[in-house]
């Protein structure tokens, strides 16, 4: 049967006023797994691929490198090249004051002379009025595939991240397969929502799990519909699948790469939007 390509809404442009201080935090999507958040004038990317990867894209990238006017602190996921675009991570050198990681992707950041910082699981930095903790990840796919990567993966190397802001907590899952620990975080105010069919992902199955133990939080979807990859599963999932199963369903956010999402505290009325 031919398997279906997954793909997010168009992209909606953006420039400079994305990066403007504000009064409250907003997120933006960014295609694929990064995101741009915004903190009443605090600046993070995560995990941007804003140029330079390697395969055909169905929606591109809702800014250009060269448009970015400063960026306060790059986080960086794990190393493979969806996540961290070294041609992106260079380019963004000129206007960005910080970049953190896994202590792994840092020794790659400074080998590039820029200036990484490496972290443990479970430790915490601050950037800006942005508290920044390193959550455990499950996603060393190199070491079931011999040949792949010139190096065995460790637990330490991959990670997600928990930020908390004067306007809520966001919780950037990361690549991941669904692991204990994932069941018993804080309830965070959104979640960032690593979203595909891959074994190597959090997968339908557990997606459903992950988002019904914390039932009220919003759910932006990300890591799907934005590579022309119909026969690669870490590309692809149904979010209506994911909705039909979930409780609070209208909690599943389908948005275009580079729409503003504005973050509220779950206890203030309205939630997202």
């Amino acid at each position: 049967m031919e398997k279906k390509q997954a793909k997010a809404p168009a992209a909606i442009p953006f420039g400079e006023e994305a990066f403007t201080p504000q009064e409250g935090t907003s997120i933006r999507w960014l295609g694929g797994a990064g995101a741009l958040v915004n903190s009443r004038g605090t600046i993070l990317l995560i995990d941007p691929v804003l140029k330079g990867f390697d395969m055909p894209l169905l929606v591109e990238a809702p800014v250009r490198v060269e448009n970015v006017p400063k960026v306060d602190a790059v986080l960086l996921t794990h190393s493979d090249n969806d996540h961290f675009s070294r041609e992106t991570c260079r380019d963004l050198g000129p206007v960005c004051r910080e970049y953190h990681a896994p202590r792994y992707v840092a020794g790659l950041l400074k080998e590039m002379n820029l200036p990484g910082t490496g972290h443990d699981i479970g430790g915490s930095f601050a950037v800006g009025n942005v508290s920044v903790t390193l959550t455990p990840a499950d996603h060393a796919w190199q070491n079931d595939f011999p040949g792949t990567a010139d190096r065995i993966f460790q637990p330490e190397d991959f990670c997600g991240f928990w930020l908390d802001t004067p306007d809520g907590s966001i919780w950037a899952v990361g690549d991941s397969r669904l692991m204990e620990e994932h069941l018993h975080m804080p309830t965070p105010d959104l979640m960032l929502f690593d979203f595909s069919d891959s074994e190597w992902h959090i997968g339908l199955e557990n997606a459903v799990l992950l988002a019904n133990t914390y039932p009220d939080t919003p759910l932006l979807l990300w890591h799907w519909g934005c590579v022309d990859a119909p026969d690669m599963d870490p590309f692809n999932g149904d979010p209506e699948e994911l909705k039909a199963r979930i409780q609070n369903p209208e909690r599943a956010l389908i948005l275009a790469p580079g729409q503003p999402l504005t973050l509220h505290k779950l206890s203030q009325r309205g939630g997202c939007k």
